[in-house]
C-alpha cells in the first residue's frame, strides 16, 4: 500500500468476544502497521506478555499517568483501566507508521474528540450473531459463564455505539473480515472505491438488537 508522508491512525472497537485483537494482530503483520500497547490495570491472561501485548501496571501508576496527562484515551472497562500514551504513538506517526488501535468506543471517542492533526479510520466489529458471540465468550481461556454473560449484558449497550463509526465489519470468517477491513484501509488511504453496504449493517444491527 502507497502512504503519505505522516502514519494513519486505525481505531478497532468492538463488543467483548467479537475479535477485534485477533484482527488488529493481523493488520499489524501488514509492512508498516504497528500496534499501540496500551496501558492497563487488569492481570494477564495466560497467553498474555507483558510490555507486547499491554503494559501491565498498578492502579496507582495508571493514576499517575492520568494526573501527568500522558494519556491520548483511557477508560474503565469491567472494573479495570485502559489508556493509550500519547507519545509513542505521536513518534510513529511521525516516522510514517500506521498505528492500530484496540480500544473500546469509549477510547475511541476521546480520540476523535482530540482532532488530531493525522488520518483516523474507525471500525465497529461486530459478531454474526448472539449465539455466536455467546459461544466465543464461553469458549476462550475464561471458562466463567458468569462471566460471559455479563460481557453480553454489556454487549446489548455497546453495540449501540455502531453509528459513530466510519465502518461497521461483520466477522462470521476472520480471514473474509480481516481482508475487508484491509482493503477499506486501502481505499481510504488511496481515496479508491469503496465496498460498503450501509443498510446491510443496519439490518444486521437490527437482528442483533431485537
Amino acid at each position: 500500500m502507497p502512504f503519505k508522508k505522516d502514519g494513519v491512525m486505525i481505531i478497532l472497537s468492538s463488543p467483548s468476544g467479537a475479535g477485534k485483537t485477533t484482527l488488529v494482530k493481523l493488520l499489524s503483520d501488514i509492512d508498516n502497521f504497528e500496534i499501540s500497547i496500551s496501558h492497563t490495570t487488569r492481570q494477564p491472561r495466560g497467553n498474555e506478555k507483558s510490555n507486547e501485548d499491554y503494559f501491565f501496571v498498578s492502579e496507582n501508576e495508571f493514576e499517575r499517568l492520568i494526573q501527568n496527562q500522558e494519556f491520548l484515551e483511557y477508560a474503565k472497562v469491567y472494573n479495570n483501566l485502559y489508556g493509550t500514551t500519547r507519545t509513542p504513538v505521536i513518534d510513529k506517526l511521525n516516522k510514517g507508521k500506521n498505528v492500530l488501535f484496540d480500544i473500546d468506543w469509549q477510547g475511541a471517542d476521546q480520540i476523535k474528540n482530540k482532532k488530531l492533526d493525522y488520518k483516523l479510520i474507525t471500525f465497529f466489529i461486530l459478531p454474526p450473531s448472539k449465539d455466536e458471540l455467546f459461544k466465543r465468550l464461553s469458549n476462550r481461556d475464561m471458562k466463567d459463564k458468569l462471566i460471559a454473560e455479563e460481557r453480553m449484558k454489556q454487549f446489548e449497550r455497546d453495540v449501540l455505539h455502531w453509528i459513530n463509526y466510519d465502518y461497521v465489519v461483520i466477522n462470521e470468517n476472520l480471514n473474509k473480515c480481516f481482508l475487508k477491513i484491509k482493503n477499506l484501509i486501502e481505499a481510504e488511504i488511496n481515496n479508491g472505491s469503496k465496498d460498503y453496504d450501509l443498510e446491510f449493517v443496519r439490518n444486521h444491527v437490527n437482528k442483533l438488537t431485537s
